[in-house]
């Protein structure tokens, strides 16, 4: 295409284009018409059907929109239908509500055997890597591209194919326009007034392909970007939210040091994270950084590829008009003007990604206060957080004016090299067709006129000037790119960093640390990279042999390894063997469950467990959670309505849940099941435990392990929903302070330091009451028993069987009586005493005053 149009362009007088040419004229505007609607090649007699078809169904809309209001329950039950869960794949379909009807759009997850495949690709960083445009970039670049581009035959890169189809497009006409336009030029100086007004026609008619064409490669860069963010948002939520629990390892930021791709400016940890992990920025990584990168992507394969087409379509163009020396000095001008631009420019990858960091901290500073909105008031520190937000948005703030300052002599550059020297370039080239005419033939033959040499010149120049112009044009974007691929390389490291901090979550690769020197010979060094604990999913009981229950580290503190609470467990809980977990605040009643529940680590020892949900084990914790969507969500969570009704499940048997937890009024005050609200700030917090309670006999499993998820649920509430659980056969492993739940179970394992005394009776010299039948003080001024040395005891914890009738249990309700009295004793004696100094003050002031009067 290039070697054909400047000769039939430039020679002679102006006349249609050749076959050819306007063979790629009708193919383009052809081309446009059939991808605008594809109702064109549709009869006459379809067309009219279609249009009556679509008429009949904007009818039937607004006839039942008018029939039917869209809080209807009818409405609303298929609202709360979110998705309906393949039972033969893993598959799902979304119902989307949509001109009165529901879509369904089917979403497959991303393989196991894909994720194994991309283990590879997707290395653990160490931190160490340098931001930048280097050979570091490129593969990760080159590893994400992996999951933007899941197929060669995708719809990604159809689009691709797509949009470089418009790219060149764009050049070709750019090239027709730039000769037609010295053609205008040259009639018009010849006073060739036909040629003239046929160039002008020729003119409207390139102007629809080329408008045509320009919003077409901006709505493709657009749909690009989308399908990159869509593939990858699916690919990291498959790999963040699955039942390795990675989403809570990457939140939690414990564990072993993952780097997150920050440069040598950063140290890293967490579990599978870094400290922004602990921070809760994932949304930052998921949302924000992911969406920057591939609209940075989108836009750079159309920044970069059609001007460098451009750079090669116009230079060969214009080698036929400048000759061999303009064609050097073409050449010449790109090598100076990328040697100036690269040695002035910034670390701009580098900036991209602090910028980004420092971002993701500051919105995690807001989300923080918004989420913690009511203990903050209660405590009164709305200065406090003020002064937290108002550090970290100055950080952000000097560093973003840094950027700025940075900017400011690569954009002096940047302008002068790109608008100044080029254009000066420019001039100098075009002068060499005029001062130098031995040097091209792109003049033709010397003609004698000079009128006509004179348009031949002016067309030369105009033609020439428009296509040096568009090179200048896209030398310039090309450069600017090249700003582009800076920052597109700080984008590419999160993403990559995230991906690469989820597979080895994903596959419990974590770095390895030496044993610190400061940790006693005799203690256990408990590295991420070291587990060597075995898990069993299946089995109808829970056993814990011989586990240590140990706190992975967090962030920097992956170097000295986990904390032992426990130093070894053995539990073996069967139907029926409802357990009482007691002991201290801090020595690790919550964290067995957490291991048990996997989100700790099984360091040593063998632990086996049903698997979760219905008939197996659930998990009710301290502070319940409440899910967006309606109040029956909240009672069925994490079931949808749509499992819901394939189990046979019913409002009615809701209701009798929420009888069973005193809550069957939640339905009438809040406007019935389809209700939508903030329900935690709607809730109290008694409602809230005894909806996690109703969750718990809504799944109906055989084991459930509960948290002191009844702390602030009434003594006599609290019991009945225990007596339910039991009456439904769930199994009770229950994690509390009160000793009134000892009657409800019939084991008692107590965790605690052996070495600490074991109060019998609170001592008199104490204000308030403890429980010390289930709490050790550290220091009383009572006298003590020891716990018994038994090798049970010798490992910090005790298990006990109970009965109705034990003399342990009785012993254990005789002391809390024993203490209450004790204590309420205690007091009257206090308030009495109190009593008589106050009446006697009072005497003595009414017997001054009356010697006053």
């Amino acid at each position: 295409m290039s070697s054909v149009l400047p000769t039939s362009l430039t020679r002679g007088p102006f006349v249609p284009p050749s076959k050819s040419r306007q063979m790629v004229i009708l193919s383009i505007i052809l081309a446009a018409l059939l991808s605008r609607s594809t109702v064109v090649s549709t009869p006459r007699l379809a067309v009219q059907e279609w249009y009556s078809e679509r008429v009949r169904v904007r009818n039937d809309r607004k006839r039942r929109e008018a029939e039917t209001p869209l809080n209807t329950p009818a409405l609303e039950k298929k609202l709360v239908d979110l998705y309906i869960r393949d039972p033969s794949s893993d598959s799902r379909t979304l119902l989307v509500p949509h001109m009165g009807k529901i879509s369904k759009v089917r979403i497959t997850p991303t393989s196991s055997e894909l994720y194994k495949e991309h283990l590879s690709l997707f290395p653990r960083m160490t931190g160490s890597e340098k931001l930048g445009v280097n050979k570091e970039f490129w593969r990760m670049l080159k590893a994400v591209l992996k999951v933007t581009f899941p197929s060669k035959r995708g719809k990604e890169v159809f689009l691709l194919l797509l949009h470089s189809f418009f790219l060149v497009s764009r050049t070709v006409l750019s090239v027709m326009v730039a000769r037609l336009d010295g053609k205008i030029v040259r009639d018009l100086v010849s006073a060739n007034a036909v040629g003239f007004l046929r160039g002008l026609g020729w003119w409207f008619i390139l102007a629809v392909p080329s408008t045509y064409t320009n919003a077409m490669i901006r709505y493709l860069e657009r749909k690009l970007a989308l399908a990159f963010r869509t593939n990858l948002t699916r690919y990291i939520h498959d790999l963040y939210l699955n039942d390795n629990l990675n989403y809570y390892k990457f939140g939690s930021g414990v564990g072993g040091q993952v780097a997150m791709g920050e440069g040598r400016e950063k140290k890293h940890g967490g579990f599978g994270g870094s400290s922004e992990a602990a921070a809760g920025t994932a949304d930052q990584f998921i949302t924000t950084d992911v969406a920057r990168f591939c609209d940075s992507l989108a836009a750079l394969y159309g920044n970069m590829g059609k001007p460098a087409l451009d750079l090669l379509i116009f230079t060969s163009q214009l080698s036929s008009s400048l000759g061999p020396l303009g064609t050097i000095g073409l050449f010449a001008n790109y090598g100076l003007t990328a040697y100036i631009l690269r040695k002035a420019t910034p670390a701009f990858g580098r900036m991209a990604a602090t910028t980004a960091r420092l971002e993701g901290n500051y919105r995690a500073g807001l989300s923080r206060v918004g989420r913690d909105a009511e203990e903050v008031a209660f405590y009164n520190g709305g200065k406090r957080e003020r002064g937290i937000l108002e550090g970290m948005y100055r950080k952000l703030k000097e560093h973003v004016q840094a950027v700025h300052k940075a900017r400011i002599p690569y954009g002096m550059i940047e302008d002068f090299v790109i608008k100044y020297l080029w254009s000066a370039a420019g001039y100098g080239l075009m002068s060499i067709p005029i001062f130098f005419p031995v040097a091209t033939t792109a003049l033709g033959p010397t003609n004698h006129r000079v009128n006509h040499e004179i348009a031949e010149r002016t067309e030369g120049y105009v033609s020439n000037r428009r296509l040096l112009l568009s090179l200048a044009d896209a030398g310039g974007r090309l450069m600017y790119s090249g700003k582009d691929l800076a920052e597109l390389s700080g984008y590419t490291s999160r993403v990559y960093s995230l991906i690469s901090a989820l597979h080895s979550l994903d596959n419990g690769i974590y770095p390895e640390h030496p044993r610190p020197s400061s940790l006693s010979p005799n203690d256990t060094f408990y590295d991420m990279a070291n587990i060597q604990g075995q898990v069993s999913i299946g089995p109808n009981h829970l056993l814990l042999r011989g586990v240590p229950i140990v706190a992975p580290p967090e962030g920097s503190g992956a170097e000295r390894g986990g904390e032992e609470l426990i130093k070894s467990l053995d539990l073996r809980v069967e139907k029926g063997d409802h357990t009482l977990i007691t002991g201290p605040n801090g020595v690790g009643k919550t964290s067995v469950a957490r291991i048990i529940a996997q989100l700790w680590p099984v360091w040593k020892g063998l632990l086996e467990r049903p698997r979760h949900g219905e008939g197996g084990i659930f998990f009710l914790p301290q502070r319940p959670y409440l899910s967006i969507g309606s109040l029956r969500d909240q009672v069925i969570y994490p079931h949808t309505y749509a499992e819901m009704k394939s189990r046979g499940r019913t409002d009615t048997e809701l209701m009798m849940i929420l009888e069973a937890v005193h809550l069957e009024y939640l339905p009438g005050r809040e406007g019935g099941w389809e209700t939508r609200k903030e329900w935690k700030d709607v809730l109290s917090g008694g409602e809230k435990q005894r909806m996690g309670m109703a969750r718990l006999f809504y799944h109906r499993p055989q084991f459930a392990v509960l948290d002191e998820c009844t702390s602030a649920v009434s003594s006599d509430v609290e019991g009945l929903m225990y007596e339910h659980a039991k009456a439904l056969g769930i199994t009770l492993v229950t994690i509390s302070h009160r000793p009134s739940l000892l009657k409800y179970h019939n084991r008692h394992l107590r965790l605690g330091d052996p070495s600490q005394p074991v109060p019998s009776a609170p001592s008199r010299a104490q204000s308030t009451y403890s429980l010390t039948a289930f709490q050790t003080p550290s220091q009383s001024d009572a006298p003590h028993q020891k716990m018994p040395a038994t090798p049970l005891a010798s490992q910090g914890w005790q298990l006990t069987t109970l009965s109705s009738s034990s003399a342990e249990e009785k012993l254990e309700l005789d002391k809390e009586i024993e203490a209450l009295e004790m204590t309420l004793n205690e007091e009257v004696e206090k308030w009495e005493k109190r009593l008589r100094e106050i009446t006697k003050e009072l005497k003595s002031g009414e017997h001054v005053d009356r010697r006053q009067v």
